[in-house]
């Protein structure tokens, strides 16, 4: 896997993937930024977020759930020394679906959190990271 950032100006930079999508980063304007793009930290939690979810989505889509949306919501707190490292995430799941079975959510966030999602795994070497969900039954 391979990806480029190249500097735009100021704190601007284009991040380009190897798969060919590019992202724009951005600082603040109070760091000298323009605020037009994401910042490097938050595209993080978003590949977390990004990376548990299509796990989520695998393992309950062969677990044949009928899953009709799943929105993951990340909070996280980043210590006040450099380096701003991040030292608590909490991921919360929020997985709607008919007659979704809570063992099957149970177990997949378990398998994303423990086993597959590199994200996750990376991370939680410096931030204690939690895991809740909520299943959201359409009748």
């Amino acid at each position: 896997m391979k990806a480029r950032v190249k500097w735009v100006e100021d704190l601007m930079f284009l991040g380009e993937s190897g798969s060919g999508h590019t992202v724009v980063m951005d600082g603040p304007k109070e760091l000298g930024g323009h605020d037009t793009g994401i910042r490097p930290m938050e595209l993080l939690l978003l590949g977390l977020g990004g990376c548990t979810s299509f796990d989520m989505i695998q393992m309950l889509s062969k677990a044949r759930q009928d899953i009709r949306d799943c929105v993951v919501e990340i909070e996280s707190e980043r210590s006040d020394e450099v380096p701003k490292v991040f030292t608590k995430i909490r991921v919360h799941y929020k997985i709607t679906g008919k007659d979704l079975k809570e063992a099957h959510v149970k177990r997949a966030i378990k398998l994303s959190t423990e086993k597959y999602c590199s994200a996750s795994l990376m991370l939680g070497k410096t931030a204690e990271i939690t895991h809740d969900y909520e299943i959201i039954d359409v009748a």
